[in-house]
């Protein structure tokens, strides 16, 4: 009976010590965590723009709080919502039109961004995107109908202008197309120097068997004690700005576009084979794309405005989530550090509908559904403004008490080109929103891109 006794008084200080207490104080915590979200609802109920949809959204609050800025970069908190595009055109037009930006980049293939240039500026039909590999994935990003509207628009524009005017020009970023950098060089030199075509194309022969797979490279390396391609890669770069020198037309776009090609295939050798090994592959592609924008704006004058397209992980400055203390850069934070207050950078959002994605790497795009967010994100927030659609000043905030609520760490949603919608855990990062971000743009329910093949 007495053992009876001491079980039972062990059952009940287990059960004293439980954190059931807990089962009575969370009403209370909810309660408290729900009226902060309301209240920093309200705020921004008072301190946001509202608009109605994209195409009658008034723009004139955000193009004053840009300023002067010369880089304006447009986010995307997924590579597949329709509403993200169409804003971002919109954005852009206004920049074009009222500020004059002539210069668009976008986080995307340099030789299909060098076709998108053509056609934009009436030397080409209708770009098509090639399917090489990491070039033609994910094909919707660049092949869907918000954007293709958008270039046909651009096409107009640049056909409207007269001889005097500059037309806007359109560029890649992104490093993955090796192999399409690769031969964009090498036809480009038939044009230019025979003999210097050759000495390339000796050179890059040397990553011949890796163009169905450039991921398997670097693990090649390791594996077969292979050297690798670094000295020969960079051997046709050094020997193109050696004779750029001599080149009489070194200052044309042939030129140009040549040594983009021959730097990309430069770093993206690098990229290949050290990703799997090192884990620098993400910050060796920021670099890589801010080292491109350099060289674009070098090539275009240093008075030339540039809007940028890219994911809000590349937009937003790194410095203020997660990711910096891993080690992590982020194109939007080298920017402003080069350029400070010349940079604004926007971020887009959402809470709800669908989205254009794949379920793994290299398949298809399917419309997935978007989940309700997660109870300690800022979409949770956003989702309680009572308007739908609105834009929020964060660098020029119409409310300090607002900026300073919405400087606690919260959690933001990140969709990318592969999205499982039952992960609660990756599909978010923690952030400082309004630090950032200058300014953050958001659709409370958005539907996925239509692709042109649809």
């Amino acid at each position: 009976m007495k053992q009876n006794y001491s079980r039972l008084f062990v059952v009940l200080l287990l059960l004293l010590l439980q954190p059931t207490s807990g089962l009575c104080s969370d009403p209370v915590r909810q309660v408290s965590a729900s009226d902060e979200v309301a209240a920093i609802a309200g705020l921004i109920d008072d301190s946001s723009e509202a608009f109605a949809d994209t195409d009658s959204a008034n723009l004139d609050g955000l193009l004053q709080r840009i300023g002067d800025a010369r880089l304006v970069l447009l986010g995307e908190s997924s590579h597949g919502t329709a509403e993200f595009y169409d804003m971002r055109a919109r954005i852009t037009r206004e920049l074009i039109e009222k500020k004059g930006f002539s210069v668009i980049a976008i986080e995307g293939d340099l030789q299909d961004a060098r076709r998108i240039d053509a056609y934009i500026q009436g030397f080409a039909a209708a770009p098509v995107i090639k399917n090489r590999a990491h070039a033609g994935f994910p094909a919707w990003m660049w092949n869907n109908h918000s954007f293709n509207k958008f270039l046909h628009g651009l096409r107009a524009y640049n056909q409207s202008l007269n001889r005097n005017a500059k037309p806007v020009r359109f560029y890649g970023l992104d490093i993955y197309n090796l192999y399409g950098a690769i031969d964009a060089v090498l036809n480009d030199l038939l044009d230019i120097d025979s003999r210097l075509a050759d000495f390339a194309r000796r050179a890059y022969s040397c990553l011949d068997r890796w163009q169905d797979d450039p991921a398997q490279y670097g693990s090649d390396i390791r594996t077969l004690g292979f050297a690798g391609c670094q000295q020969q890669t960079s051997s046709v770069l050094r020997a193109l700005l050696d004779y750029g020198s001599s080149y009489p037309q070194r200052a044309t776009q042939a030129y140009f576009h040549l040594l983009q090609s021959a730097r990309l295939v430069v770093n993206a050798e690098r990229y290949y084979r050290t990703q799997d090994y090192t884990g620098d592959g993400w910050n060796q592609r920021e670099q890589h794309m801010f080292e491109s924008l350099l060289e674009i704006l070098k090539y275009q004058g240093t008075k030339q405005k540039v809007v940028i397209w890219a994911h809000n992980l590349h937009v937003g400055d790194a410095r203020f989530t997660h990711m910096y203390a891993r080690g992590d850069i982020s194109l939007g934070q080298r920017l402003r550090e080069a350029f400070a207050d010349k940079t604004y950078l926007i971020g887009f959002g959402t809470y709800q509908g669908t989205v254009g994605a794949a379920a793994e790497w290299g398949g298809s795009m399917q419309v997935m559904q978007v989940p309700a967010a997660r109870r300690d994100s800022y979409e949770q927030i956003f989702h309680r403004v009572k308007v739908q659609n609105f834009l929020l000043p964060l660098r020029h905030t119409m409310n300090p008490q607002l900026n300073k609520k919405l400087r606690h760490k919260r959690l933001l949603r990140s969709i990318g080109v592969i999205f499982d919608p039952t992960e609660t855990q990756k599909n978010y990062t923690q952030t400082i929103l309004p630090l950032q971000f200058d300014e953050y743009i958001w659709f409370d329910k958005t539907r996925a891109v239509a692709t042109t093949g649809r």
